[in-house]
Protein backbone atom coordinates (compact mmCIF):
# COMPACT_ATOMS: atom_id res chain seq x y z
CA UNK A 1 0.00 0.00 0.00
CA UNK A 2 1.47 3.44 -1.01
CA UNK A 3 2.10 5.67 1.95
CA UNK A 4 2.79 9.72 1.95
CA UNK A 5 5.35 11.01 4.58
CA UNK A 6 3.24 14.23 6.32
CA UNK A 7 5.36 17.06 8.21
CA UNK A 8 3.18 18.02 11.35
CA UNK A 9 3.33 20.18 13.73
CA UNK A 10 2.50 19.35 17.24
CA UNK A 11 1.42 21.01 20.06
CA UNK A 12 2.97 18.74 23.41
CA UNK A 13 1.35 20.62 25.92
CA UNK A 14 1.21 24.22 27.20
CA UNK A 15 4.37 25.16 26.21
CA UNK A 16 5.40 28.91 24.90
CA UNK A 17 5.18 29.38 20.63
CA UNK A 18 8.99 27.53 20.94
CA UNK A 19 7.33 24.81 22.28
CA UNK A 20 6.07 23.64 19.17
CA UNK A 21 7.74 20.33 16.90
CA UNK A 22 8.14 19.72 14.13
CA UNK A 23 7.55 15.73 13.12
CA UNK A 24 6.89 13.58 10.37
CA UNK A 25 3.87 10.66 9.94
CA UNK A 26 3.32 8.35 7.45
CA UNK A 27 -0.01 8.45 6.33
CA UNK A 28 -1.52 5.00 4.29
CA UNK A 29 -3.90 5.72 0.90
CA UNK A 30 -7.13 7.30 2.06
CA UNK A 31 -9.92 4.89 2.33
CA UNK A 32 -12.82 4.86 0.57
CA UNK A 33 -15.13 8.42 0.53
CA UNK A 34 -12.32 9.78 1.90
CA UNK A 35 -9.74 12.29 0.26
CA UNK A 36 -5.72 12.81 0.85
CA UNK A 37 -5.44 16.44 0.80
CA UNK A 38 -1.89 18.20 0.26
CA UNK A 39 -1.77 21.54 2.21
CA UNK A 40 -1.10 24.76 0.43
CA UNK A 41 -2.01 27.35 3.10
CA UNK A 42 -3.51 26.63 6.41
CA UNK A 43 -4.35 29.66 9.00
CA UNK A 44 -3.51 31.08 12.56
CA UNK A 45 -6.24 32.13 14.41
CA UNK A 46 -7.13 32.82 17.59
CA UNK A 47 -8.54 29.20 18.78
CA UNK A 48 -4.53 28.30 18.26
CA UNK A 49 -3.80 30.56 20.64
CA UNK A 50 -5.86 29.32 23.32
CA UNK A 51 -5.07 25.81 22.35
CA UNK A 52 -1.66 26.75 23.48
CA UNK A 53 -2.84 27.81 26.80
CA UNK A 54 -4.82 24.84 27.18
CA UNK A 55 -8.00 27.04 27.23
CA UNK A 56 -9.89 26.75 24.50
CA UNK A 57 -13.32 25.15 25.34
CA UNK A 58 -13.10 21.38 23.63
CA UNK A 59 -10.09 20.85 22.20
CA UNK A 60 -8.59 17.74 22.54
CA UNK A 61 -5.78 16.58 24.89
CA UNK A 62 -2.49 17.09 24.36
CA UNK A 63 -0.48 15.96 22.36
CA UNK A 64 -2.07 17.11 19.07
CA UNK A 65 -1.76 18.98 15.89
CA UNK A 66 -4.10 22.21 15.60
CA UNK A 67 -4.70 24.49 12.85
CA UNK A 68 -8.80 24.89 12.52
CA UNK A 69 -8.97 25.24 8.14
CA UNK A 70 -6.94 25.15 5.42
CA UNK A 71 -6.54 25.26 1.61
CA UNK A 72 -4.84 22.42 -0.40
CA UNK A 73 -5.24 20.06 -3.27
CA UNK A 74 -6.63 16.76 -3.79
CA UNK A 75 -3.81 14.37 -4.46
CA UNK A 76 -5.36 10.72 -4.05
CA UNK A 77 -9.21 9.95 -3.54
CA UNK A 78 -10.61 6.64 -4.66
CA UNK A 79 -13.36 9.53 -6.83
CA UNK A 80 -11.12 10.15 -9.60
CA UNK A 81 -12.98 13.67 -10.31
CA UNK A 82 -11.45 14.89 -7.11
CA UNK A 83 -7.95 14.38 -7.47
CA UNK A 84 -5.86 17.74 -8.74
CA UNK A 85 -9.06 19.77 -7.25
CA UNK A 86 -8.59 22.98 -5.00
CA UNK A 87 -10.74 22.51 -2.07
CA UNK A 88 -11.26 24.35 1.36
CA UNK A 89 -11.96 22.50 4.69
CA UNK A 90 -13.22 23.05 8.14
CA UNK A 91 -10.95 20.63 10.55
CA UNK A 92 -11.00 22.47 14.08
CA UNK A 93 -7.60 20.60 14.62
CA UNK A 94 -4.96 18.95 11.93
CA UNK A 95 -4.72 21.27 9.68
CA UNK A 96 -1.16 22.18 10.59
CA UNK A 97 0.56 19.77 8.29
CA UNK A 98 1.71 18.74 4.70
CA UNK A 99 -0.83 16.72 4.00
CA UNK A 100 -4.38 15.62 5.77
CA UNK A 101 -6.56 12.59 5.39
CA UNK A 102 -10.31 14.34 4.89
CA UNK A 103 -14.02 13.02 4.30
CA UNK A 104 -14.45 13.93 0.99
CA UNK A 105 -18.32 15.42 1.95
CA UNK A 106 -16.15 18.35 3.39
CA UNK A 107 -14.26 19.31 0.77
CA UNK A 108 -15.60 22.66 -0.35
CA UNK A 109 -14.39 23.54 -4.15
CA UNK A 110 -12.01 27.25 -4.30
CA UNK A 111 -12.16 29.48 -6.65
CA UNK A 112 -9.12 29.89 -9.12
CA UNK A 113 -9.33 32.85 -8.99
CA UNK A 114 -8.09 33.10 -5.60
CA UNK A 115 -4.38 32.33 -4.70
CA UNK A 116 -4.26 29.76 -1.98
CA UNK A 117 -2.98 32.07 1.00
CA UNK A 118 -6.05 34.70 0.09
CA UNK A 119 -8.79 31.59 0.22
CA UNK A 120 -7.36 30.43 3.30
CA UNK A 121 -8.12 33.82 5.26
CA UNK A 122 -11.26 33.13 4.02
CA UNK A 123 -12.62 30.25 5.39
CA UNK A 124 -13.34 29.80 9.25
CA UNK A 125 -12.88 33.72 9.30
CA UNK A 126 -15.94 33.89 6.01
CA UNK A 127 -18.18 31.36 7.33
CA UNK A 128 -17.59 32.76 10.95
CA UNK A 129 -19.09 36.53 9.56
CA UNK A 130 -21.14 35.59 6.67
CA UNK A 131 -23.27 32.98 9.35
CA UNK A 132 -22.82 35.90 12.54
CA UNK A 133 -23.95 39.03 9.89
CA UNK A 134 -26.40 36.97 7.64
CA UNK A 135 -27.56 34.26 9.75
CA UNK A 136 -27.43 35.10 13.50
CA UNK A 137 -28.02 39.07 13.55
CA UNK A 138 -29.78 38.93 9.53
CA UNK A 139 -28.74 42.85 9.90
CA UNK A 140 -30.08 44.20 6.90
CA UNK A 141 -28.76 47.57 4.32
CA UNK A 142 -28.95 50.67 5.49
CA UNK A 143 -28.49 49.50 9.05
CA UNK A 144 -25.68 49.88 11.50
CA UNK A 145 -22.92 47.34 13.32
CA UNK A 146 -20.23 47.75 16.11
CA UNK A 147 -17.69 45.33 15.18
CA UNK A 148 -14.85 44.79 17.84
CA UNK A 149 -11.44 43.55 16.64
CA UNK A 150 -11.58 45.29 13.34
CA UNK A 151 -8.27 44.70 12.29
CA UNK A 152 -8.57 40.65 13.13
CA UNK A 153 -9.26 37.61 10.58
CA UNK A 154 -12.90 37.54 11.43
CA UNK A 155 -13.00 41.45 12.09
CA UNK A 156 -11.94 42.32 9.11
CA UNK A 157 -13.80 40.21 7.10
CA UNK A 158 -16.60 40.88 8.80
CA UNK A 159 -16.08 45.18 7.94
CA UNK A 160 -15.61 44.02 4.32
CA UNK A 161 -18.77 41.79 4.10
CA UNK A 162 -21.42 43.82 6.08
CA UNK A 163 -20.00 47.42 3.79
CA UNK A 164 -20.53 45.07 0.60
CA UNK A 165 -24.35 44.32 2.08
CA UNK A 166 -24.77 48.18 2.20
CA UNK A 167 -24.41 48.06 5.94
CA UNK A 168 -22.62 51.09 8.04
CA UNK A 169 -19.25 50.20 10.35
CA UNK A 170 -18.33 51.12 13.40
CA UNK A 171 -15.00 49.29 13.93
CA UNK A 172 -12.64 49.50 16.87
CA UNK A 173 -8.80 48.69 16.86
CA UNK A 174 -5.70 50.12 18.77
CA UNK A 175 -4.44 53.31 17.15
CA UNK A 176 -1.79 51.39 14.76
CA UNK A 177 -4.46 49.89 12.82
CA UNK A 178 -6.75 53.39 12.54
CA UNK A 179 -5.79 53.39 8.69
CA UNK A 180 -6.40 49.96 7.96
CA UNK A 181 -9.50 49.45 9.51
CA UNK A 182 -10.19 52.52 7.90
CA UNK A 183 -9.24 51.31 4.68
CA UNK A 184 -11.80 48.76 5.00
CA UNK A 185 -14.89 50.94 5.08
CA UNK A 186 -15.40 51.21 8.58
CA UNK A 187 -15.51 54.24 11.05
CA UNK A 188 -12.28 53.70 13.36
CA UNK A 189 -12.56 54.38 17.01
CA UNK A 190 -9.60 53.12 19.62
CA UNK A 191 -11.00 50.75 21.66
CA UNK A 192 -8.44 52.60 24.15
CA UNK A 193 -10.59 55.33 24.29
CA UNK A 194 -14.36 55.68 26.14
CA UNK A 195 -15.59 53.47 23.28
CA UNK A 196 -19.21 53.72 24.55
CA UNK A 197 -19.19 57.25 24.58
CA UNK A 198 -17.59 57.30 21.08
CA UNK A 199 -20.27 54.75 19.94
CA UNK A 200 -23.22 56.85 20.90
CA UNK A 201 -21.79 59.73 19.62
CA UNK A 202 -21.79 57.99 16.23
CA UNK A 203 -25.29 55.97 16.66
CA UNK A 204 -27.45 58.80 19.21
CA UNK A 205 -30.07 55.29 19.36
CA UNK A 206 -27.74 52.72 19.46
CA UNK A 207 -26.36 50.18 16.98
CA UNK A 208 -28.17 47.32 15.27
CA UNK A 209 -26.09 44.70 15.95
CA UNK A 210 -22.65 44.46 18.04
CA UNK A 211 -20.29 41.08 17.12
CA UNK A 212 -18.23 40.88 20.32
CA UNK A 213 -15.20 38.29 20.82
CA UNK A 214 -13.71 40.08 23.50
CA UNK A 215 -16.06 39.07 26.39
CA UNK A 216 -15.10 39.84 29.98
CA UNK A 217 -16.59 42.48 31.67
CA UNK A 218 -16.65 44.79 28.84
CA UNK A 219 -19.66 42.48 27.23
CA UNK A 220 -21.91 44.70 29.20
CA UNK A 221 -20.95 47.59 27.44
CA UNK A 222 -21.52 45.37 23.88
CA UNK A 223 -25.76 44.98 25.09
CA UNK A 224 -26.03 48.78 26.40
CA UNK A 225 -25.13 49.70 23.03
CA UNK A 226 -27.85 48.13 21.67
CA UNK A 227 -30.94 49.74 19.97
CA UNK A 228 -34.54 48.73 20.33
CA UNK A 229 -34.30 45.15 17.84
CA UNK A 230 -30.82 45.08 17.95
CA UNK A 231 -28.47 41.82 18.36
CA UNK A 232 -25.30 41.20 20.54
CA UNK A 233 -23.02 38.30 18.93
CA UNK A 234 -21.16 36.93 21.06
CA UNK A 235 -17.86 34.65 19.79
CA UNK A 236 -15.07 34.45 22.01
CA UNK A 237 -13.49 35.53 25.53
CA UNK A 238 -10.54 36.77 24.69
CA UNK A 239 -10.18 38.93 27.71
CA UNK A 240 -10.10 36.11 29.50
CA UNK A 241 -7.31 34.07 27.63
CA UNK A 242 -4.85 34.20 30.47
CA UNK A 243 -6.67 34.10 33.49
CA UNK A 244 -6.10 30.86 35.23
CA UNK A 245 -8.04 28.25 36.34
CA UNK A 246 -10.79 25.74 34.42
CA UNK A 247 -10.73 26.83 30.93
CA UNK A 248 -14.95 26.18 30.60
CA UNK A 249 -15.75 29.07 33.20
CA UNK A 250 -15.25 32.03 31.50
CA UNK A 251 -17.69 30.37 28.75
CA UNK A 252 -20.03 29.20 31.28
CA UNK A 253 -20.19 32.98 32.60
CA UNK A 254 -20.70 34.40 29.06
CA UNK A 255 -23.53 32.08 28.23
CA UNK A 256 -25.42 32.50 31.72
CA UNK A 257 -25.20 35.75 30.89
CA UNK A 258 -26.72 36.11 28.21
CA UNK A 259 -29.51 34.13 28.73
CA UNK A 260 -30.19 36.51 31.62
CA UNK A 261 -30.13 39.02 29.36
CA UNK A 262 -32.51 37.26 26.82
CA UNK A 263 -34.97 36.67 29.74
CA UNK A 264 -35.47 40.06 30.59
CA UNK A 265 -38.24 42.06 29.68
CA UNK A 266 -36.20 43.99 26.69
CA UNK A 267 -36.16 44.33 22.72
CA UNK A 268 -32.51 43.74 22.88
CA UNK A 269 -31.43 39.91 21.87
CA UNK A 270 -28.16 38.30 22.93
CA UNK A 271 -26.51 34.39 21.18
CA UNK A 272 -22.98 33.24 21.65
CA UNK A 273 -21.78 31.95 17.92
CA UNK A 274 -20.76 28.69 17.51
CA UNK A 275 -19.49 27.51 14.17
CA UNK A 276 -20.27 23.57 15.45
CA UNK A 277 -23.35 23.53 16.62
CA UNK A 278 -25.32 22.53 13.96
CA UNK A 279 -23.62 19.73 13.86
CA UNK A 280 -25.72 16.94 15.16
CA UNK A 281 -27.42 17.26 11.50
CA UNK A 282 -24.20 16.85 9.42
CA UNK A 283 -25.97 16.97 6.13
CA UNK A 284 -27.76 20.29 6.94
CA UNK A 285 -24.08 21.59 8.91
CA UNK A 286 -22.11 20.68 5.31
CA UNK A 287 -24.99 22.31 2.91
CA UNK A 288 -24.52 25.39 5.19
CA UNK A 289 -21.14 25.61 5.01
CA UNK A 290 -21.09 24.82 1.98
CA UNK A 291 -23.59 27.76 0.73
CA UNK A 292 -21.99 30.38 3.02
CA UNK A 293 -18.38 30.04 1.79
CA UNK A 294 -19.39 29.72 -1.57
CA UNK A 295 -21.33 32.98 -0.90
CA UNK A 296 -17.64 34.20 0.55
CA UNK A 297 -15.80 33.01 -1.85
CA UNK A 298 -17.71 34.63 -4.72
CA UNK A 299 -17.32 38.25 -3.66
CA UNK A 300 -13.46 37.50 -3.00
CA UNK A 301 -13.40 36.59 -6.57
CA UNK A 302 -14.87 39.62 -7.83
CA UNK A 303 -12.66 41.65 -5.78
CA UNK A 304 -15.94 42.93 -3.75
CA UNK A 305 -13.87 41.78 -0.41
CA UNK A 306 -10.06 41.59 -0.10
CA UNK A 307 -8.06 38.68 1.60
CA UNK A 308 -6.10 40.48 3.81
CA UNK A 309 -3.37 37.93 4.41
CA UNK A 310 -0.84 39.42 7.48
CA UNK A 311 1.76 37.47 6.34
CA UNK A 312 3.42 34.09 4.43
CA UNK A 313 5.31 31.52 6.64
CA UNK A 314 6.28 28.63 5.89
CA UNK A 315 4.42 25.40 8.07
CA UNK A 316 7.54 24.66 9.65
CA UNK A 317 8.30 27.88 11.31
CA UNK A 318 4.27 27.26 12.81
CA UNK A 319 6.40 28.75 15.80
CA UNK A 320 7.19 32.16 14.31
CA UNK A 321 3.69 32.52 12.58
CA UNK A 322 2.12 31.65 16.30
CA UNK A 323 3.91 34.73 17.89
CA UNK A 324 3.32 37.02 15.05
CA UNK A 325 -0.23 36.23 15.55
CA UNK A 326 -0.14 36.86 19.18
CA UNK A 327 1.28 39.71 19.12
CA UNK A 328 -1.44 42.39 18.13
CA UNK A 329 0.71 44.17 15.37
CA UNK A 330 -1.06 42.78 12.18
CA UNK A 331 -4.04 43.12 10.07
CA UNK A 332 -6.25 40.15 9.09
CA UNK A 333 -4.72 36.82 9.18
CA UNK A 334 -0.87 35.00 9.27
CA UNK A 335 -1.10 32.02 6.75
CA UNK A 336 1.02 29.01 7.16
CA UNK A 337 2.16 28.03 3.67
CA UNK A 338 3.96 24.55 1.86
CA UNK A 339 7.58 25.13 1.32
Amino acid sequence: MNTTTATEIVLPGRVDPSGLLVTHRELPAPAPGRALVRVDATGVSFAEQQMRRGKYYDQPPFPFVPGYDLVGTVVEADDAMLIGRRVAALTKTGGWSSHVDLDAADLIPVPDALEAAEAETFVVNGITAWQMLHRVADVRRGETILVHGANGGVGSTLVQLARAAGIHVIGTASARHADAVTALGATWIDYCADVPHRVRALAPHGVDAVFDHVGGPGIRDSFGLLADGGTLVSYGTAATKNDEGDSRLPVLKLFARLLWWNMLPNKRSAHFYNLWAGKRNITRFRARIAEDLAQVFALAATGTVTAQVAARIPLTDAARALELAESGTVTGKVVLVSA
